[in-house]
């Protein structure tokens, strides 16, 4: 089952359930799916897994952001939401690394590439190919930070 299916079926049960607040989440994002194929001129065929994923974690991104933002903002109400809508749009995305994962594979880039402290944008972008989907980009530069300059922390 490719992503948009499994994106499709469960949009059908959430309407079937009449989970209003699901049934929205997952027409915003297959309208910011479909404005992607647009975007690409892939209308007819379709965006393939990885370019989906692509979408779903710029959506992702836009909910942790906005939650953040609200919750920083003591808008309590509008961060549940966000914060809701982000759990939601996570049982799209791959699994997320943990810590110590992330941290030894940024640490192995860091050793085969022999990257210094002024590295760090070639670091994120051979960390980020790597791990995908399975880690958001501020994790990464964040620890690439960590690992690269260490005495700043």
């Amino acid at each position: 089952m490719t992503l948009i299916e499994k994106i499709n079926a469960d949009l059908k049960t959430a309407m079937l359930a009449r989970d209003e607040f699901t049934t929205t989440t997952l027409r915003g994002l297959k309208s910011a799916i479909l404005y992607e194929e647009v975007a690409k001129g892939k209308r007819d065929e379709g965006l393939t897994d990885d370019e989906v994923q692509a979408v779903v974690a710029k959506e992702v991104k836009k909910r942790d952001d906005a939650l953040k933002i609200y919750a920083k903002a003591g808008d309590n109400e509008r961060a549940d939401r966000e914060d809701r809508e982000y759990r939601i749009l996570m049982n799209y995305m791959p699994k997320q690394l943990e810590y110590d994962e992330l941290k030894a594979i940024v640490e192995q880039v860091v050793k085969d590439g022999d990257f210094g402290a002024k590295d760090m944008g070639r670091v994120i972008g051979a960390v980020k190919q790597q791990v995908g989907g399975g880690a958001s980009g501020d994790k990464i530069a964040n620890l690439v930070r960590e690992v690269l300059q260490p005495d700043r922390n």
